[in-house]
């Protein structure tokens, strides 16, 4: 399913040409193989090798009248090959090429993905180091916790996109499998050796073993490692959407010149990118489902995976491509505005250094429970009156017996909370 969101060299993999093409590498690959073995002629496989082509539009007219497309691929090659290409397709069956020639796209496809992931993670890496010390305040359930950097935000997006390019890289493992063992995977009509000749040269590993087609773990497997991926990017969008919120407003995505934000209100600059992502995502979940289905077939074999399949494919590898493309793109130019995070952090008067103030009471040799009890009495303070946490912490006696002016003003500092930032840079990105 090619659609609008297909990015050039992604979409060139899913092109009928592509497809069949890596059918008749298959194919060529097979016969090589039984070369090999002594089961076809030097001199055929020399034609073979030399005429076979196809031609898109003929196979799609034959496949009109033999609602089959395997064969219509082959009566078209054996148009091209002539007598000798009775040895094509020899002992194999359909899902011989099928499954072997779709684990090639879907390698093919997958090793474009990483590569788009690591242009990710590389922009990432240059924002984070750009804002390794831009202070802004945590947020848990929504609300302000206590204060991190930008930097640190963004070293936790990288440090989950190095996981989600580790399962990339093991699903790239899992679906470079091929199989050419026969009708129902007994190599009754062609051996082992063959298969084994025509992986090798396809750049796959034959399947330990398999029935009339490849085991579905693996595609299931792929899929989910393209959901996790989808949905790691879903969870930066949704925080470029929190954060490019009106109340909030610490970055938001690049407005270009002449773009417009809604038909009606000229005033709005609007997150659309990320909410895209954040819709895709769901998609590519989706697709993932589907393949985990596809799991539980009939037998040796039924071909209710191969509809799905067909969409699947190159619908979740579109969708992840294209989703990548956007998403660093909006990462590399994302305005982020360190004035209102600082603006922001202080609007609680001072309240997310409360945490420090219960510490610094323990140390004090005040029971826990009793230092958060006075500390969050002040606390709530500030939630009714509006008056500055560290003023009223000023003067509250009970406070003051234990802490002075000078330790309550080391307490209020930023520095305490980015003191180990370097050493989470270290972790991440060294």
């Amino acid at each position: 399913m090619i659609h609008r969101y297909t990015r050039p060299e992604m979409g060139k993999i899913w092109e009928d040409e592509n497809r069949f093409s890596k059918w008749l590498d298959v194919e060529l690959a097979a016969c090589e193989g039984m070369a090999e073995e002594g089961l076809i002629p030097p001199d055929s496989l020399e034609t073979i090798r030399r005429k076979a082509r196809f031609s898109v539009e003929r196979i799609l007219e034959i496949e009109e009248r033999t609602k089959h497309d395997v064969i219509a691929f082959l009566t078209n090659v054996e148009e091209f090959v002539g007598p000798d290409a009775r040895f094509i397709h020899m002992g194999l069956t359909s899902s011989d090429i099928l499954d072997t020639s779709f684990a090639l796209l879907l390698k093919e496809a997958m090793t474009l993905i990483i590569r788009k992931v690591e242009d990710f993670m590389v922009v990432i890496k240059e924002r984070a180091y750009e804002h390794k010390r831009t202070i802004m305040i945590g947020r848990s359930h929504g609300i302000h916790a206590e204060p991190i950097s930008f930097g640190f935000k963004l070293a936790v997006w990288y440090a989950e996109m190095n996981r989600n390019l580790r399962r990339l890289k093991e699903a790239v493992d899992v679906i470079s499998y091929g199989k050419l063992s026969g009708a129902v995977g007994t190599f009754a009509n062609v051996s082992p050796a063959v298969e084994a000749y025509a992986c090798r040269k396809l750049g796959l590993k034959p399947a330990e073993a398999s029935t009339q087609i490849l085991q579905r773990d693996r595609h299931a497997q792929y899929f989910s490692a393209l959901a996790v991926l989808a949905g790691t990017m879903e969870k930066i969008a949704i925080e470029i959407r929190h954060l490019q919120r009106t109340e909030v407003l610490e970055a938001e995505e690049a407005f270009e010149k002449g773009q417009k934000g809604s038909s009606a209100m000229p005033h709005k600059k609007n997150p659309i990118g990320a909410e895209n992502i954040s819709g895709l995502a769901r998609l590519v979940r989706s697709n993932a489902l589907a393949a985990m289905e596809n799991m539980a077939l009939w037998h040796e074999r039924d071909i209710s995976h191969s509809s799905v399949e067909r969409v699947i494919g190159p619908d979740s590898t579109i969708l992840v491509d294209f989703m990548l493309h956007r998403l660093t793109r909006i990462v590399k130019t994302l305005v982020v505005y360190p004035d209102h995070m600082l603006e922001n952090l202080n609007r609680l008067k001072g309240l997310t250094f409360s945490q420090q103030v219960l510490l610094k009471l323990s140390s004090r040799g005040i029971g826990r429970q009793a230092a958060y009890e006075l500390v969050q009495e002040n606390a709530m303070k500030v939630w009714n009156t509006g008056r500055d946490f560290k003023a009223l912490l000023m003067e509250d006696p009970e406070i003051r017996k234990h802490l002075s002016e000078k330790d309550l003003e080391e307490v209020f500092s930023f520095d305490y909370h980015l003191k180990h930032v370097d050493d989470i840079f270290a972790r991440v990105f060294e």
